[in-house]
């Protein structure tokens, strides 16, 4: 694990971009930039579209290692090139942005209140790929439904069994099991996730760390004990549907924990703004979430 990039993802001042749109949720990200579905006939269309906003953000001068300190990938665009250069290489050299890989295909069917990932076989062949790109961690998204005792346990469990294939690669995992902001019982659903949480890295060997990524909790400071765990280098929040307004407003109030946003990131940004407007804009919400994420 590169020394430096840990270093800086444990304690660096900023947040962490998430640019990982995949395959499901990439014709929404488009819209929400101004390029409509008639826009690309195939998905190699499709991504090669996001791939240029993917880049433009990147290459922006308010897109840099002293406010946002990582950035989460998909996979097409870690093996993607900016200016000639592999985009993890581009991030880490030109910009000090520390690249991760989200590696999960997507959710399984909803069961117990939970919607677990997808099994991920050929997942060490594409950590093997991730570390000789220079990729410094991953990321997994599972989802929580509702506060079930037994699908939160499964949801995590499942989390740290890939965490630890994944630390034996060297990289970082983060594990992200999202709590859905709009469901009737999401503190108590917190609770029982916490409580999972901490069982899990109790169980992991002394002097290894994973990452966190959660819901923005309903009680200001809820996730302080991850925070402060031995064993968790850094708890960072999604935006989950929240305006990037609010999600920035109720990450302030929380100490320690800090925004990997993805939506609320592209928020305002579009594909007819000249460069200046582009930039400025970006500038703005950068600034924002920056500002939140040290707040507290």
């Amino acid at each position: 694990m590169n020394t430096a990039q840990a270093q800086k993802i444990a304690s660096g001042k900023g947040f962490i971009a998430a640019l990982d749109q995949s395959g499901g949720s990439t014709p929404k990200a488009l819209e929400g930039y101004g390029i409509g579905k008639d826009a690309w006939k195939t998905d190699e269309d499709m991504f090669a579209l996001m791939h240029a906003m993917r880049a433009r953000i990147i290459k922006s001068p308010a897109f840099n290692g002293e406010r946002v300190i990582g950035a989460i990938l998909f996979e097409r665009t870690m093996d993607g090139d900016i200016d000639g250069k592999p985009v993890p290489d581009f991030l880490w050299q030109n910009k000090g942005v520390v690249p991760f890989l989200k590696i999960d295909k997507g959710l399984a069917d909803a069961a117990d209140g939970v919607r677990l990932m997808k099994p991920m076989p050929d997942l060490d062949k594409l950590l093997d790929r991730a570390v000789a790109k220079g990729i410094f961690g991953t990321k997994m998204r599972s989802v929580i439904d509702a506060a079930s005792p037994s699908g939160i346990a499964a949801n995590v469990a499942q989390q740290f069994d890939y965490g630890r294939q994944i630390l034996a690669k060297g990289l970082m995992p983060i594990i992200e099991p999202e709590v859905t902001i709009s469901i009737a019982d999401k503190a108590e659903a917190e609770k029982i996730l916490r409580d999972e949480i901490l069982k899990n890295l109790d169980k992991l060997p002394a002097g290894q760390q994973v990452m966190l990524k959660l819901t923005i909790p309903s009680e200001v400071n809820f996730f302080k004990p991850l925070i402060d765990h031995p064993k968790v280098m850094r708890v960072v929040a999604l935006s989950g549907g929240y305006s990037r307004e609010d999600a920035n407003a109720m990450l302030a109030k929380n100490t320690g924990l800090i925004a990997s946003f993805s939506r609320a990131l592209s928020e305002g940004l579009s594909a007819q703004q000249s460069d200046a407007q582009f930039n400025a804009e970006l500038e703005k919400t950068i600034n924002a979430i920056y500002d939140a994420s040290v707040a507290g």
